[in-house]
């Protein structure tokens, strides 16, 4: 696919610089205007209360500056271009039971089954903590399995950034890697069981919030295992049961990003209840439109 109308982090020359993607070009932001561009925080506080004339006006530097070169090059880290992870000083929060299938998945391993249940049709959502800067990675970099859990999956997930005023500007894959086990122990270990280094991942880029149906988009899931697939799975976000304005408008309750923030929505692929990951497993996760997240697997010592 092309990659259009998105920003990206990329590293070059020995640094790490906020970029946007115009027709499969890359153009380095930061390098015209640090005090607006110099990094993903700086331009999301530039842009909060005012997202769409952000969005216009980034869009319209692609005229007037010269690229740096092809995107396409980037995976493979041609012409000294990568792509990094695409957070720099954001939280990470997430949004949980919000497909049916991950309703009924949840309601199966847990000993407390009817809250999630009841959670699944209640007004107030399930919003949690997800992941610092520190404890996310970015596109071919590892996710982490705990060692001392049994029972760990992988959440593809369509994710949304906003700005510090809670406006939605842009969308990437997430991968909200969960311990199935340990929170179905007990409700109460959540935070065990998603909050840990390398327990998330996003990328490769943010597509911007501009003519895209973030509502309409098929989301794939491949894991692999000594170069065969042991899992697949598919779901469409148009069966995401809360809206993403109404997750946007949750988490600001009684709450501030200064940095802006990543928002996981929630997962509707699961593999089967007898399916765990394993160390140097893969895992694919392709959302239409958002390109491929793809991370190597490891164990982390407890």
């Amino acid at each position: 696919m092309e990659i259009d109308r998105a920003l990206c982090r990329f590293a070059h020359d020995g640094r790490v610089a906020l970029g946007m993607i115009v027709d499969g070009q890359l153009y380095d932001l930061s390098a015209i205007d640090a005090g607006r561009y110099g990094s993903l925080a700086v331009w999301l506080q530039y842009a909060a209360g005012r997202e769409r004339q952000a969005i216009d006006e980034l869009l319209s530097l692609a005229g007037s500056i010269s690229p740096l070169g092809s995107v396409s090059e980037m995976p493979h880290g041609q012409g000294g271009l990568r792509f990094c992870k695409p957070i720099d000083s954001q939280e990470v929060w997430a949004f949980g039971v919000t497909y049916e299938m991950s309703r009924e998945a949840r309601m199966r391993e847990s000993e407390e089954p009817t809250i999630y249940g009841r959670v699944y049709q209640a007004d107030r959502p399930e919003v949690f903590f997800k992941a610092t800067p520190h404890r996310v990675v970015g596109p071919g970099e590892a996710v982490a399995i705990r060692g001392d859990s049994n029972w760990d999956v992988p959440e593809p997930e369509l994710a949304f950034l906003v700005t510090p005023a809670f406006g939605i500007v842009g969308y990437t894959i997430g991968n909200d890697m969960s311990s199935r086990d340990i929170e179905g122990q007990n409700p109460l270990y959540l935070p065990q069981a998603k909050v840990y280094d390398r327990c998330c991942a996003l990328g490769p880029f943010i597509r911007l919030a501009t003519d895209f149906d973030p509502l309409a988009l098929g989301v794939s899931c491949a894991i692999e295992r000594d170069g065969a697939v042991v899992f697949a799975g598919e779901t469409s976000t148009s069966r995401l049961h809360r809206s993403l304005d109404e997750m946007a408008a949750c988490l600001k309750r009684c709450n501030s990003v200064p940095a802006g923030a990543f928002v996981l929505t929630g997962t509707g692929i699961v593999p089967p209840d007898d399916f765990t990951l394993a160390p140097d497993d893969v895992v694919r996760i392709t959302i239409e439109g958002l390109g491929e997240l793809c991370n190597p697997v490891v164990r982390l010592v407890v």
